[in-house]
């Protein structure tokens, strides 16, 4: 066989071996592209959970201010409520309570939840606290049933429909695993009701219950590391790449001394 048979020979070989790199170069290529990209976006999530974190604190830690009216009471409007530390003045309805499914630090129990006829002439839920199963019925806490006028502080929480993890919500037989404002007021009879609770602070009731003060204030913030993560993987694919160029002009070179 002459010189020249021979390189005829190597070049199917040279160009299969030329389409496996140009194909491992684009998977590479796609993944590392794709790595940045997720990257990228967790930190645009990383930085719209630390200025949620930041707005929410300074909504719990500023002085206490007026419910929203029903002139705001727009989808748009309340979402932008969460949070937001209120004062307002009314009267329980205290024969119109409801009982929703908890778990708190003191255990399973129920949130009481009770509207709240306010002197601005609208309903307004109020989870006053939390009760344990011996103590879900209003008979066992009559001492904690205020009658006449009272003032209520706390958070403003959005409504949570439709029931809790893998349980719904069953108005028919007054079953709650979630604080589903519209589909209380609507088994209650509330009619104009505000499209949002409230949690009560930690101000002591008599005779202890219901426990106010459980709202629970955190957002789990693992961006960064996710962001790490991604940006690792794209440079691993880099690497990989830039190994598989070196290693795939190693074999050449080797072949072309043994020739």
């Amino acid at each position: 066989m002459t010189h020249s048979d021979a390189q005829d020979d190597d070049r199917p070989a040279a160009r299969r071996s030329n389409g496996k790199l140009i194909g491992f170069g684009a998977l590479l290529l796609f993944w590392f592209v794709a790595f940045c990209v997720l990257g990228t976006w967790q930190v645009h999530r990383l930085s719209w959970k630390l200025n949620l974190i930041a707005t929410v604190d300074r909504r719990v830690h500023a002085p206490p201010v007026a419910p929203p009216g029903p002139a705001d009471w727009s989808p748009q409007d309340v979402a932008d409520y969460n949070y937001l530390h209120v004062r307002v003045r009314g009267t329980f309805l205290n024969d119109r309570e409801t009982l929703t499914q908890a778990v708190s630090e003191q255990g399973p129990g129920f949130w009481v939840m009770t509207p709240l006829r306010t002197d601005q002439g609208f309903n307004l839920l109020v989870n006053r606290g939390f009760v344990p199963d011996d103590h879900r019925q209003a008979a066992t806490r009559r001492a904690g049933l205020p009658q006449g006028e009272v003032t209520v502080i706390g958070l403003v929480r959005l409504s949570e429909p439709k029931g809790g993890f893998l349980q719904s919500n069953k108005p028919a037989s007054d079953e709650w695993h979630s604080r589903d404002v519209a589909a209380i007021a609507a088994k209650r009879g509330l009619g104009d009701v505000a499209p949002y609770f409230v949690d009560a602070d930690a101000a002591p009731n008599p005779g202890g219950w219901p426990l106010g003060g459980q709202t629970v204030v955190s957002f789990p913030n693992n961006h960064l590391q996710y962001a790490i993560t991604w940006y690792g993987l794209a440079v691993l694919m880099l690497v990989g790449g830039v190994l598989l160029v070196r290693g795939e002009r190693a074999a050449r070179r080797s072949g072309a001394s043994g020739e």
